[in-house]
């Protein structure tokens, strides 16, 4: 049976979705789809979709679900998409899951599983807003409590200011995970009800986390 190349992560914010989905992608040998990725890429080579998304960008909103999948879709038709991919950021609500189960569906291709990773919210908002960024161009990221600098709130590297971002205060962190719950929560019972989502703990070093995935994913593959 071939290994498990179909995956879709999701995750709220400060679980580690990003650094977990780079490393099983490379683990599985397949391309990381994010769609941070899929945005920048049509912007820069000034593709079609990227300036419809750009016109959405610039003006603060969201880009609208239809050319995120129209994007997404032209993603996993490319040549190192075929034998597999790893979804990352997309689908984000029930209404692209139902799209891309469609797209999938006139490829003639299923995915395989589903990576639920599960932090308590008590976790996110600690791991979120208690980073401190250095004020220098370099941005030197530190954590009051994983990674704290010698002297606090300054950067160890080169003495800039250590702030915290706005996007990392304990209000919009919770503001964010509302809006985690109201829409992407959703889709994992959606893929719950066909059988494909597993969920793991993202608490542990990175090296932990990605063990336990892999281990899940080995263990859909045997289910199969």
């Amino acid at each position: 049976m071939p290994p498990l190349t179909r995956i879709v992560l999701v995750g709220p914010p400060g679980a580690g979705k990003g650094t977990q989905a780079t490393r099983l992608a490379g683990k599985l040998s397949v391309p990381h789809i994010s769609t941070g990725d899929l945005f920048r890429a049509n912007i820069s080579r000034q593709t079609a979709l990227g300036k419809r998304a750009k016109v959405f960008m610039d003006a603060g909103h969201l880009v609208p679900d239809e050319l995120t999948i129209e994007m997404a879709k032209d993603r996993m038709r490319q040549p190192d998409a075929e034998n597999g991919f790893l979804l990352d950021g997309f689908p984000r609500n029930v209404s692209q899951a139902e799209a891309l189960d469609e797209l999938l569906k006139t490829e003639a291709i299923t995915l395989d599983a589903v990576l639920d990773l599960e932090v308590p919210e008590g976790e996110i908002i600690k791991r979120i807003a208690g980073r401190r960024i250095c004020r220098s161009r370099s941005a030197h990221v530190f954590h009051v409590s994983y990674s704290p600098p010698k002297k606090q709130g300054v950067c160890d590297v080169c003495g800039d200011e250590l702030y915290q971002r706005d996007d990392d205060s304990e209000e919009t962190v919770r503001k964010r995970l509302e809006v985690y719950s109201t829409q992407t929560e959703p889709v994992i019972e959606y893929y719950k009800t066909q059988g494909l989502a597993v969920t793991i703990s993202s608490l542990g070093s990175v090296d932990e986390v990605t063990r336990r995935a892999l281990e899940a994913l080995e263990r859909e593959d045997d289910d199969e």
